[in-house]
């Protein structure tokens, strides 16, 4: 004699909401380390020039905005001064101070900025240094 009665089987099943935490935490991770475009951030209004521009290949970017703060490449420069534009240069530029150096500024940006970025990769040994200017035909069409 049975006591206790029939009890129902189990069914297996997959359990759902343990999967979709981890998808989840995956999903937010990826999104907080994805590395994203920097210099499509910054807007930069280039100054004008006449003349044909000169193409470099594979220049170390140096970038000034209007508020005169610099990136490198797709680094921001934290620290204010020479000694912190000069640090950052020689950790992504590298050795190699025959690279040319593509320096942007904005047509905003105060002068002494661009003259301390100058300075900068003058003292690091760096002297292919260009500017960079907005291209005179995109400037004749954004007049018209």
């Amino acid at each position: 004699m049975r006591i206790g009665g029939h009890r129902p089987v189990d069914e297996p099943g997959i359990d759902l909401v343990p999967l979709i935490d981890v998808i989840l935490v995956l999903v937010i991770f990826f999104v907080v380390t994805a590395t994203f475009e920097g210099r499509s951030v910054l807007k930069l209004e280039l100054p004008r020039a006449s003349g044909e521009a000169t193409k470099a290949e594979d220049p170390l970017d140096v970038i000034v905005n209007a508020d005169g703060r610099y990136f490198v490449e797709d680094r921001e420069v934290l620290r204010e001064g020479v000694d912190a534009l000069k640090a950052t240069i020689s950790e992504v530029g590298g050795a190699d101070r025959d690279r040319p150096v593509m320096l942007r500024a904005d047509a905003k940006t105060p002068y002494q900025a661009v003259i301390s970025a100058q300075e900068a990769l003058g003292q690091l040994g760096y002297r292919r240094i260009l500017l960079a200017v907005a291209d005179p035909a995109t400037a004749r069409a954004a007049q018209q």
